[in-house]
């Protein structure tokens, strides 16, 4: 398939997702059919509502036809897209279609490595495209998992909140935590439909997973920021930490993640705790990748 097809036919199912989402209430139809066969609204109703034909929306939907601008701004608006939704669909449209193809091979920037070394009670990790694990320090070590064990091409965040049980514990609402990690993962497809490497985790855990290809086939997306996450820790117990990504300047496919606690909390003191642990502890290297 190629690199237009692949976003076309995406685009297609990322629309269809997004109007089965919505009722006529929400975007200001009257519901006169009654009970509905489907969900959300029909493509005459959003052709209606972005003054298209039904016949392309159609077409855009099956795959057939690409979108200007114009019409795609059109649709974010119809079908109440957030920014990261939108930012999403205007990938999938093909507009970046020409930029170089990116190798499939990434090594943490060296600047980034001295950066996690020097990160003594702050838990710190370097992801790259696909959220590929590149680095990480102690602290994370002792946070997640001993990354050092997984082989390096099963190094992968998405993938290890998946499958790995260590980490499916940590997390108290671990179904949130998943789904924000899968909708990043539908954004970096976006940006690059062809990734071998990316097509095969999807297919991998597709086949592994049910809530992944449930939650897959709702095109969720998500921007990479901050937020806040809980965890459950089996030697300091709760952790609220806020976590934040730092782009590298040299490489934009290179995100640090920091998880920090705010001073003068438990968690700000556990994380303490867990830093002495972790010095003592050997079986938490920090990655020399």
């Amino acid at each position: 398939m190629s690199s237009n097809n692949a976003h076309d036919s995406e685009l297609g199912a990322f629309l269809k997702a997004r109007r089965t989402e919505l009722s006529p209430a929400e975007v200001g139809l009257p519901d006169s059919a009654g009970r509905r066969r489907v969900k959300g609204l029909r493509r005459e109703e959003v052709a209606l509502l972005a003054s298209i034909s039904p016949d392309y929306y159609t077409r855009l939907e099956q795959g057939r036809r690409q979108a200007s601008e114009p019409v795609l701004d059109t649709l974010a608006r119809v079908l109440q897209l957030d920014d990261g939704e939108r930012a999403y669909m205007f990938e999938l449209s093909g507009r970046d279609a020409a930029r170089p193809h990116r190798s499939t091979t990434q090594k943490v920037q060296p600047q980034l490595q001295r950066l996690l070394n020097d990160l003594s009670t702050t838990p710190a990790v370097v992801l790259g495209r696909r959220t590929d694990i590149l680095a990480w320090n102690a602290m994370a070590a002792a946070l997640f998992t001993d990354f050092a064990r997984i082989p390096e091409k099963k190094r992968n965040f998405v993938r290890l909140v998946f499958c790995e049980p260590a980490i499916r514990a940590l997390y108290p609402d671990w179904d949130w935590v998943a789904q924000m990690t899968l909708a990043q993962l539908r954004m970096e497809a976006a940006r690059d439909p062809k990734d071998p490497r990316l097509a095969e985790l999807v297919d991998e855990l597709s086949l592994q997973d049910p809530d992944f290809r449930r939650w897959w086939g709702a095109h969720r997306v998500a921007t990479q920021g901050s937020g806040t996450k809980t965890l459950n820790h089996p030697v300091v117990g709760p952790l609220t930490l806020d976590w934040s990504f730092l782009t590298s300047t040299d490489d934009p496919d290179q995100q640090l993640i920091t998880l920090t606690a705010e001073p003068s909390t438990p968690s700000h003191d556990r994380l303490r705790i867990l830093a002495s642990w972790a010095a003592q502890t050997p079986d938490h290297p920090i990655s020399d990748r």
